[in-house]
């Protein structure tokens, strides 16, 4: 591999970077950054988008798809092999399924976010490698970024390719770059004949970079000042997979590290303008995070399936196990939080498609929400199948059970919380943008830089704003009669407004008591962000029942009855978070954490191999996990005795 220099900028450069890569300017209303301002425009999400019925065009594709899935696609010998079968592609390639999302006039199927998500639903529900396949191709990689900010002639250039199956991926991270891109240490400098950019460079976990044969690249040019992106073609000189990155689940992912050394790129192959490469790589993200929280929700449908199929079977002391108290609350909230998912995803979506809004704090929300909703959901159906959900499917097929893979499905979806921004980072990326309007009006007295005659003159402009905007966070009516129309929802909405105008007044009263400090007041920050996104969840559930029994569907007496649930439970979670804000225990933790990290606990770590000595336990490492020797030597360099995870978390029982 590449030598890398580590690039180590303080933590105000980094922050610099990462704020001048932000969208500044909000040119569109957004659901959730007035929810964040105590203004509740349930205008904005009530018209939820119900689908009487599929266009024509779509659905011969779904159905297609349905039956390629049933007849040629086996995710059990996908996770056995680690392998993506050519069948299996090329059949993708031959239905459109790479081009979903490009528009007709360059060979695409021109699909809407509506229909395309709809698609990774299924996916969802199917196979996390195929999901991960589709969505990282159309979602991050080439196509999407050249819709969006691509010149004619790229367009014209590539889309036709990518539509026809050539598949692309995405590479902005590095082996010391994750959520920082200050750190990026892949250069490019343009050719003194001025004809092309010269790349150099590293890049980590590209999803479908070995099978892929186009990249967008994140690079920063050499004066470490403009990072901008690059559409580059795998086959050209200086591009090599120099390994592929295996994982717990997920197995078949194409994952590469990939390395460029003076690879030539023509300057028309530059997206966007330079210097705007984190800009166009987050805009990107906003609708293409989207596929996450779809198929996730196809990932919770299929639990529901499964749950409810097995409790009504499977009996325990004379009764089925969903009739024992403690299994049906494990059913009854999966149901629950499933109809909120899928409100939220589908919502969410249909705001994409509408283009009359901003969604990045919408996307984001998704994303978070949903997929910790989801894991949660995997965790209690591995709980309900009991020993069945922990074992294979090959050893269940072995003894005459039914293969349901739910082991299979813990071990594909952990990454779906990681996946295109970590929890953490969506967490990060809201509290910011909620905070947005404040820094704006009143951020110079806060500002560490700036003088007392400076926040002297500031004062005035920040006390007219005040003056109005305050008081109003407390007034207002949230009660009966208002919100009658939505009947037995009518008292969840009053809540939702409520405590909307609440959320407002904490951000307030966080900026003025923490000030500059409020940054590092995650643990506050990210509270803030959870009742923002259980207040969407719960906005958007009512919005969707109260559709439906508009709308007369005769699945609406049921979706009010689910809505109904998942408020109640959403309005105790709001309460409690709102009392943690200000009394917790967050800074005692935080000092525990920097004892831990300063090792006045290691006596904690007695009797794990490393504190008894440096005697490598025999291991029996599965298929692709018995790594080539460079790497055991790199392994023994950084961590010690290959085998030992985590640092010592393997007893020592010789």
């Amino acid at each position: 591999m590449t030598d890398k220099k580590a690039v180590n900028p303080s933590e105000e450069e980094s922050r610099k970077v990462a704020e001048d890569s932000r969208q500044a300017t909000w040119e569109k209303p957004s659901f959730m950054r007035e929810l964040f301002l105590g203004n509740f425009r349930f205008d904005l999400i009530d018209q939820y988008p119900l689908v009487r019925q599929q266009r024509a065009e779509f659905q011969e594709f779904y159905d297609g798809l349905v039956a390629f899935i049933q007849t040629k696609v086996d995710p059990i010998e996908i996770d056995a092999t680690g392998e993506y079968p050519d069948e299996v592609i090329n059949g993708l390639r031959k239905m459109g399924a790479f081009g979903m999302k490009i528009p007709k006039k360059y060979g695409g199927l021109g699909f809407t976010n509506l229909e395309y998500q709809k698609v990774m639903e299924l996916m969802g529900s199917v196979d996390g490698n195929l999901s991960a396949l589709l969505s990282a191709h159309q979602s991050i990689g080439v196509p999407q970024p050249l819709k969006l900010f691509g010149s004619d002639e790229l367009k014209e250039k590539y889309l036709p390719r990518c539509a026809k199956g050539e598949i692309s991926a995405f590479a902005l991270t590095e082996d010391n770059v994750g959520s920082d891109p200050a750190r990026l240490t892949t250069t490019y400098a343009l050719s003194d004949d001025g004809k092309h950019y010269v790349l150099n460079g590293e890049k980590l976990w590209c999803t479908n970079g070995t099978i892929a044969k186009l990249l967008v690249v994140m690079a920063i040019d050499t004066s470490g000042k403009k990072i901008s992106a690059f559409v580059v073609e795998m086959g050209w000189k200086g591009v090599k997979v120099e390994h592929r990155c295996h994982f717990m689940g997920l197995r078949a992912l194409a994952n590469a590290v990939i390395s460029f050394k003076e690879v030539k790129i023509p300057v028309e192959n530059l997206i966007g303008r330079e210097g705007r490469g984190l800009k166009i790589a987050l805009t990107t993200l906003n609708d293409g995070r989207l596929s996450i929280p779809n198929g996730s929700v196809g990932t919770a449908k299929a639990c529901l399936r499964i749950c409810r199929e097995w409790a009504s079977t499977r009996e325990q002391w004379g009764k089925p196990v969903g009739k024992h108290e403690a299994i049906a609350h494990k059913i009854s909230d999966m149901a629950a939080v499933t109809f909120a998912m899928e409100s939220m995803a589908k919502l969410a979506t249909a705001m994409a498609d509408r283009g009359d809004t901003d969604i990045r704090l919408e996307a984001a929300a998704a994303k978070e929400w949903i997929s910790c909703r989801t894991w949660e959901i995997v965790d209690e159906t591995m709980q309900i199948r009991g020993g069945r959900g922990y074992e294979t499917e090959a050893s269940l097929v072995a003894r005459g059970e039914e293969p349901i893979g739910v082991e299979r499905m813990m071990r594909d979806y952990r990454i779906n919380k990681i996946f295109e921004g970590s929890s953490e980072i969506m967490h990060l990326i809201m509290a910011r943008e909620a905070v947005d309007k404040h820094l704006e009006v009143a951020g110079s007295i806060i500002d560490p830089k700036k003088n007392i005659n400076e926040k002297v003159a500031a004062l005035p402009a920040i006390s007219a704003f005040y003056a109005s905007w305050y008081p109003t966070r407390w007034l207002g009516w949230g009660r009966w009669p208002r919100y009658q129309e939505y009947g037995s929802l009518a008292g969840h909405l009053g809540f939702v407004e409520r405590n909307c105008r609440r959320l407002s007044r904490q951000v307030f009263h966080g900026m003025m008591v923490h000030q500059a400090k409020l940054q590092h007041k995650q643990g506050f920050l990210f509270r803030l962000v959870d009742v923002g996104n259980e207040l969407f969840a719960m906005a958007s559930s009512i919005s969707r029942a109260h559709a439906m029994r508009q709308a007369g569907d005769a699945n609406a007496a049921e979706a009010m009855e689910l809505a109904d649930l998942f408020c109640r439970m959403a309005r105790r979670k709001i309460k409690q978070l709102f009392r943690d804000l200000w009394f917790n225990d967050d800074f005692l933790k935080y000092r525990r954490a920097l004892a831990v990290l300063d090792g006045r606990y290691r006596f904690l770590e007695e009797g794990t191999l490393d504190a008894i000595g440096d005697a490598q336990p025999a291991t029996q490492p599965g298929p692709q996990a018995v790594p080539d020797a460079p790497a055991k030597e790199k392994a023994k360099e950084k961590k010690g005795p290959v085998g030992v995870a985590a640092r010592g978390t393997v007893e020592a029982t010789s």
